[in-house]
């Protein structure tokens, strides 16, 4: 199917990441110019930008002047920017109950995923309200549709991203009339670093146990939604929704 996304300006934060490269690439096979936003990885988002033809650069996305000064270089540089997806989090890898999650990590949990979606989103939208058109996808997670136990923190802040910040956004662009705002909630995605961490058969039943479609989801599973919600000419109707790209998910065991 055509999607029309050949030519667009597309940002992917986070873009150096196993889902959000699996992102880039499909951009890419679109004909699209994708900037790959990075902030530590110097080294993975040079490689990817250089294969794919695109553009990597380094900002720190927490840091709101930083990220107004990142879309105004890509539109300095393109003469546009289309698409903005907002990728990039952070997953803290050790598992702790609510009452054991100290104040500075949860306040950084909270900055490096809901804080810096909203800076980004915030920053985009300055460019996209003057033109008058663009289209925004959110990356959120099953875990902030679900819950997810020992990790409240990254819930909460991606729960946020999925519901009140997702349709007061797409609200808030309504009078616009030629921007979508919308959001991808992954479930339990096969990354490279799932893979180096390890995925043992136990982990695997119990992800799995409440799909309908019992197995783990890929980040071209993720990216193929991606690119599908993006586009005006596939999804030129759709606005303030989550798809969920987690094979049926109904649930988490705890």
């Amino acid at each position: 199917m055509e999607t029309g996304l050949n030519g667009k300006i597309v940002l992917v934060t986070g873009g150096a990441g196993g889902i959000g490269q699996a992102i880039c690439k499909a951009f890419a096979r679109e004909g699209c110019k994708v900037v790959v936003h990075h902030n530590s990885s110097t080294n993975e988002a040079a490689y990817l930008a250089e294969k794919i033809g695109g553009l990597a650069i380094q900002c720190d996305l927490r840091d709101t002047s930083a990220a107004l000064k990142l879309i105004s270089k890509i539109v300095s540089e393109y003469g546009a920017l289309d698409i903005c997806v907002a990728n990039a989090g952070f997953y803290p890898n050790e598992s702790r109950k609510f009452w054991e999650i100290d104040s500075d990590r949860w306040v950084s949990t909270i900055e490096s995923n809901l804080g810096l979606t909203v800076s980004t989103i915030s920053a985009y939208l300055g460019h996209a309200t003057k033109v008058g058109a663009g289209s925004i996808v959110m990356i959120g997670s099953t875990a902030g549709i679900y819950g997810e136990s020992g990790h409240a923190d990254y819930a909460a802040a991606k729960g946020a991203i999925t519901t009140g910040l997702l349709m007061s956004l797409k609200n808030d662009v309504s009078q616009i009339g030629g921007i979508r705002v919308n959001a991808v909630a992954p479930g339990w995605t096969i990354t490279p670093k799932k893979i180096d961490d390890g995925i043992s058969k136990n982990l695997i039943e119990n992800a799995t146990a409440t799909m309908a479609l019992k197995k783990l989801a890929t980040p071209e599973d993720v990216a193929s939604v991606v690119v599908t919600l993006s586009s005006d000419t596939i999804s030129g109707h759709i606005t303030g929704q989550v798809i969920e790209v987690a094979g049926g998910m109904e649930g988490r065991l705890i």
